[in-house]
């Protein structure tokens, strides 16, 4: 009897322990868990530079003349167009030949007069391209219409993208913002409204110009003020964001950056290449992290472990008649 007394009571103390256990591991795992960081931005809290609208404005008619102005932008979609396919197929195990993007939803944030949401419409991708410019749309919406494949792939609208974002959380396999962070007045709310309308486990897609000497004598001082290569006013130097930059404020907002890539452009040629400086512009890819089940509650475990014992105690109904003698 005094054998089995000191039995059972080991036993039971025992268990108590690996229930111990369960609960530290439990809260360990608590520890480790990292819930979304939501963060709090007002809607009145505009990323748009009313500057920058006066600027595209006078220049909205010049989008698709791909000697002009934006000829740049046009020779761009040599390397933005596949970096952006190619990034978004690696998470789709099948694809339709000839539309490789069909299925998934893409906002191009800042689209100027289409010249990036009209390849990805023929990719197959549904795209809405948001611009604060009216006239930019307009542009982009008359050169749509010349293409009736895309009537019913791409839709436009003139707004910015904080207005778009309470009816549009999560909708997004991809948002692409080409050329346009190096804009906006306030990235890190730019940052953070991308982040609400892009679905778990989606591609933020950026290029923009770095933060640096060298983009400020070439971006700048050439390319505006000697060559002309774009209107003088289009950039402001200390809006520039270098890669380190972004990549804190991406990572921050739940954003985890996969690649970032130099691009070289070649005024003569007329053509860009990939290259690994990044001291001038550069490309980015982001993926926003999916969705986590948070741990079970501590009750989960202690529960459990509870009906463990008293189903063990149940199974054996003689060694509580043993104890009571």
């Amino acid at each position: 009897s005094a054998y089995l007394e000191n039995h059972l009571s080991w036993t039971v103390q025992i268990k108590r322990w690996v229930s111990y256990r369960m609960t530290f591991a439990y809260l360990n795992k608590m520890k480790s868990y990292r819930y979304p960081v939501t963060r709090l931005y007002s809607t009145s809290q505009t990323t748009v530079d009313s500057n920058e609208v006066k600027t595209f404005r006078t220049l909205a008619h010049r989008w698709w003349d791909e000697q002009g102005t934006y000829a740049p932008l046009h020779s761009m979609n040599d390397l933005r167009v596949p970096f952006i396919r190619d990034n978004l197929l690696k998470t789709v195990t099948d694809h339709q030949p000839g539309k490789p993007l069909s299925g998934m939803k893409i906002l191009d944030v800042g689209c100027g007069g289409g010249l990036l949401t009209e390849p990805l419409g023929r990719l197959g991708a549904s795209v809405i391209g948001i611009d604060p410019v009216d006239e930019n749309i307009k542009t982009a919406q008359h050169h749509k219409s010349f293409d009736p494949v895309l009537a019913k792939r791409i839709e436009y609208r003139a707004c910015s993208l904080e207005e778009i974002v309470e009816e549009t959380i999560e909708t997004f396999d991809a948002i692409v913002a080409s050329e346009v962070v190096e804009h906006v007045l306030d990235l890190e709310t730019f940052i953070q409204c991308c982040c609400r309308v892009l679905k778990p486990g989606g591609s933020l897609f950026i290029t923009t110009i770095n933060k640096t000497q060298l983009s400020y004598a070439l971006g700048i001082v050439f390319a505006e003020q000697i060559a002309g290569l774009v209107p003088k006013g289009t950039h402001t130097w200390e809006k520039f964001v270098s890669p380190e930059k972004l990549e804190s404020i991406l990572e921050s907002n739940g954003l985890s950056v996969l690649t970032v890539a130099g691009m070289l452009y070649n005024p003569f040629s007329g053509y860009w290449h990939w290259s690994e400086n990044t001291s001038l512009n550069y490309a980015a890819h982001a993926a926003k992290s999916k969705a986590e089940e948070p741990p079970a509650p501590t009750e989960f475990f202690l529960n459990r472990e509870t009906e463990r014992l008293q189903a063990n105690d149940s199974a054996n109904p003689g060694a509580h008649e043993e104890l009571k003698k």
